[in-house]
């Protein structure tokens, strides 16, 4: 399986706090069955002022670490970036990097925060839209509006957004709402990966076979497969 969305950098945001956590985390992931994990730490103006200045650097430690480790993974680095007007300058200064391509266009992991969608998403997607980036939202089912008012999240459908769900959500360690979220997605055929969004050992592990085993009950085993590993694959470019 490939997972697009985790923080198992250590020390570089609210994921794994030293490089003992990260790479324990690591091999949770390889016993999962996971073979591929793109980092994507917090890109969030105010709270983790990162960008790919920042990132790579811990990137090019944590593979090596990888590597000295004998772990059989492979590593990618992207970014979980928080919405906001601070996009419009860092697209164009290229500090933001890009979880891939879909369909010819560059792959945004877009966060959005989890107590609301804020006024003025729609236009900044728009504008992201115009600049051949498509937004992949990330753990739509997890924020609140969506939770209160399921239709909230028809804009995003609409404008051609892809969606990422949390394994987690899907087999209900978010609870039973964002659980009814996500199988609502699945059955609508929204929903274009599930990924772990791995922070921590005990309470957000790096762990798909859950949700995947779960999505195979909502949508069979073959398109449950293309979340965990087809789209994955070839947004990666793998």
């Amino acid at each position: 399986m490939i997972d697009l969305h985790s923080h198992l950098l250590p020390g570089i945001d609210d994921g794994a706090s030293s490089l003992a956590e990260a790479l324990t985390l690591a091999q949770m992931a390889v016993d999962d069955g996971i073979s591929h994990i793109t980092l994507t730490p917090h890109i969030h103006t105010g709270r983790f002022d990162n960008d790919i200045s920042t990132i790579s650097p811990v990137f090019s430690a944590f593979r090596k670490a990888i590597e000295q480790a004998g772990l059989p993974l492979t590593l990618a680095i992207a970014g979980e970036v928080r919405i906001s007007d601070e996009l419009l300058l860092q697209i164009p200064q290229k500090k933001v990097p890009f979880l891939g391509e879909w369909r010819g266009k560059k792959v945004l992991l877009l966060e959005l925060p989890h107590s609301h969608i804020p006024p003025g998403s729609e236009k900044l997607v728009k504008w992201l839209l115009n600049q051949g980036i498509v937004p992949m939202i990330a753990h739509p089912e997890r924020n609140k509006d969506v939770l209160r008012n399921f239709d909230l999240i028809n804009p995003f459908v609409e404008m051609g957004c892809l969606f990422q769900l949390t394994a987690m959500s899907v087999s209900g360690d978010f609870g039973r709402q964002s659980e009814l979220r996500s199988l609502q997605m699945l059955e609508k055929g929204w929903v274009t990966i599930l990924a772990t969004d791995a922070h921590n050992i005990k309470h957000r592990p790096p762990v798909l076979s859950e949700g995947f085993e779960v999505a195979k009950k909502i949508v069979g085993e073959v398109s449950a497969r293309a979340l965990v590993l087809d789209n994955p694959r070839v947004i990666a470019g793998l």
